[in-house]
This record gives structure tokens, sequence and C-alpha cells, in this order.
């Protein structure tokens, strides 16, 4: 059995996209639909945007999930390989839907660009952060979170893989969280390039008004399930999507957990499909032994091969 999992916030780069759209018709069509459904050219901002444009978390999310459909189409329409399971980390959640069926692509670039907004919107810049921290177990990280805290916020937001916790909260917070990693002997704490403490109690205000906004999308049947970031088990209950999407706003991605989940469940071989190669990264280290590939431009995709 293999997954087709799908990257999130962080796998951007400028021009992504561009050579799948300019080699397969299919490809284009849905950057052409995504144009259509944003009303603006999301394309031209993958293909040539700057890297400060698509930082924005406004155009981050669309793009990315736009990117990733355009080669998923690509995956379906000119191979064999089909999902037992699928999954996506943070924002990669919503590619995994409309893998499986349970979202329709227009309404997904829809929403995400509205999700990256309120999520944008939620905390003022500066006032909340992330970090990355290296080497030090789960149980470590969450006691040092707390005594970072000093009644401001700051938690374990990604559980990415062995070794790899993300961590998300007020910025004078992540300093504190920061500072105690490195002198209890973690190997690297390092700040991350983004705008706002996603995946933590603080995006609650973004939460609730993406629960508002997808009340009027539409959720169909699955062709297969969703492992999904909050519980690290499998969904395909088309009336539990959303709810899910809304509680993943705040709580942790629990993708360590989906992917040893979809190990136990037989799946043998992972695809990642979309921009960058970090979820092939992640599956070298949880599920060792794995075939693991990835499809996010044409060279990729020539080189794909059976699992």
């Amino acid at each position: 059995m293999i997954s087709f999992v799908f990257p999130g916030q962080g796998s951007q780069f400028p021009g992504m996209g561009k050579d799948l759209a300019e080699n397969f018709p299919c490809a284009k069509q849905v950057f052409e639909e995504a144009n259509d459904a944003l009303g603006f050219d999301i394309a031209s901002l993958c293909f040539s945007g700057s890297e400060e444009e698509l930082k924005l978390t406004a155009n981050t999310q669309p793009a990315i999930l736009t990117t990733s459909v355009a080669a998923l189409r690509i995956v379906e329409q000119e191979s064999d390989l089909r999902p037992s399971f699928t999954a996506g980390h943070s924002l990669g959640e919503f590619s995994a839907l409309v893998c499986a069926g349970a979202l329709k692509f227009s309404d997904a670039v829809k929403i995400v660009r509205q999700r990256g907004t309120f999520m944008q919107e939620a905390v003022p810049v500066g006032v909340g952060a992330m970090a990355a921290i290296m080497g030090v177990e789960r149980e470590d990280l969450e006691q040092l979170c707390q005594e970072a805290a000093q009644g401001e916020i700051v938690t374990p937001a990604n559980f990415n893989c062995p070794g790899q916790i993300v961590i998300a909260g007020h910025a004078t917070a992540i300093e504190r969280a920061m500072s105690l990693a490195k002198e209890r002997g973690a190997k690297r704490a390092l700040p991350l390039p983004v705008s706002a403490p996603f995946h933590s109690s603080l995006m609650e205000p973004a939460a609730q008004r993406l629960a508002a906004a997808l009340q009027v999308i539409p959720i169909g049947g699955f062709f297969c399930p969703v492992v999904g970031n909050v519980e690290a088990a499998p969904y395909q209950e088309p009336e539990r999507v959303k709810a899910l999407l809304v509680t993943q706003v705040c709580a942790p991605v629990r993708w360590d957990e989906s992917m040893l989940n979809m190990q136990s469940l037989g799946v043998t071989g992972y695809l990642e499909i979309g921009p960058g190669k970090v979820l092939s990264g992640f599956a070298k280290r949880i599920v060792k032994g794995s075939a693991v590939q990835n499809v996010g431009d044409v060279d990729s995709f020539k080189s794909l091969s059976s699992f």
C-alpha cells in the first residue's frame, strides 16, 4: 500500500509549478481554475512572484495547494499509482482532502486563501513566533515550554520527526524557551521565518473565522481515508471534516504519529506530491526502510518509479 502526502507552509519557492503547467495540460488547467476561483493571478505569483510575496501567509497557502494539486493531477492522469491513504502537513490536509475527493479544488483554494488571511490577522506581526527545537525529547520539551511561559503562551506546534519539534506562541516566550532548550542540551534552537504562531491557542480568532467560512463549503464522499493532523488517525466521514479542520488551526500537527500509524496500517511507500522535499526527509527518519519518492516538478515525475 502507498500513501500520498502533501506539504504545508515553508515548502514554497519562486517558480514552483511553472514547468508542470508548461508541460502538462492538466496541470495548466489547475492553475487556470485557481485563477478563476480566487479572482487574481495565482499562477503568475507561483511562476514569477518574489520570495517575499510568496512568504505572505495569505499567498503561501493557496500557492502551495495549487501547485500540489497540479502535480497530483499529473500523477493521476499519467501513472497507475493510487493511494490507500492520504495525509497532509497542516495546510497540506486540504490538498489531501482534494485528493480523497472530499473537497472540490475550487472550494479548497478559496478557503485556504481565507484561512491564510485569518491566520495572518489573528495575531499582530511581531507578537507571535515559532521556533524549531532539535534534539529534545517530547516530554522534556513540553515541560520546558511550561517553564518558559511565565503567563504567556508557548506550546509544541508540530511534532515533525524524531529530534525535531516546532514550538509556537508569544515571541518573548519563544525566546525564553529557546534559551532554556540550549541550556539543557538541545542540538539546535532556530527561530522560523513565519509571521504568526500557527497551531497554538493564539490562533483561536482564526479558527472561529474559519468555522464560519466553512459553513457554506460542501463536503463530498471519500475515495480513500485521510490521516488527519489532529488525531493522527484516518477519517473518511464527511460530517467530521469541518470540525477537524477548525480544531487543526490551534492544535499541534502530529506528523510523526500520522506516519507511524500509516505504517502500522500496512503502508510501505510514501509519495510526496507538491513543492519541496520536506516530508520526504521526515519520512526517511520516521518510517525507516519505507519507499519514499516525491513529485514536484517535471524531472521528479519523469524519475517516478513503481512502489
